[in-house]
């Protein structure tokens, strides 16, 4: 299925940063969701499944850095890639995204080149993981093969 567009979700409160967004990844092959607030982001990395999630740090519900520890700390979704979008900046607030298990982080206003260029490393990224675990699939159920045969 390596032909299968990526889903991102853009995860903000803000209607205008999500539009924004939208607009920057158009010229990515992606089907894209959107969610609102911390609780809406959980539900839709649950149905939606998406490779990576940009995710505002500042929501309602749940902020960006306890949705990013829930999702990194479910196993089913614990490989799916999150980029913080955020307007923190400051050390402690980078210190706190990294703790959470985000995967990398971008500061607003967001450089739409810079958008672009992680997001498409972060897919590639994704890509090769992906390939790594249905290869150790694989090669498990060839070593049970040979164990039961």
């Amino acid at each position: 299925m390596p032909n299968a567009p990526h889903k991102i979700l853009i995860a903000d409160d803000n209607a205008a940063n999500r539009e924004l967004l939208e607009a920057y990844l158009v010229t990515v092959d992606c089907d894209i969701e959107t969610s609102v607030d911390g609780q809406d982001t959980l539900d839709k990395v649950a149905s939606f499944q998406p490779d990576l999630v940009l995710l505002d740090v500042m929501m309602p519900k749940l902020s960006g850095f306890e949705v990013c520890k829930q999702i990194k700390e479910t196993p089913a979704t614990s490989r799916v890639m999150v980029l913080m979008v955020t307007a923190l900046n400051e050390l402690g607030d980078i210190e706190r995204a990294v703790t959470a298990g985000t995967d990398d982080f971008l500061s607003k206003p967001v450089n739409k080149v810079e958008l672009l260029k992680r997001v498409e490393n972060m897919l590639k990224f994704k890509n090769v993981e992906d390939e790594l675990v249905r290869l150790q699939r694989y090669i498990q159920e060839m070593e049970d093969g040979q164990a039961a045969g």
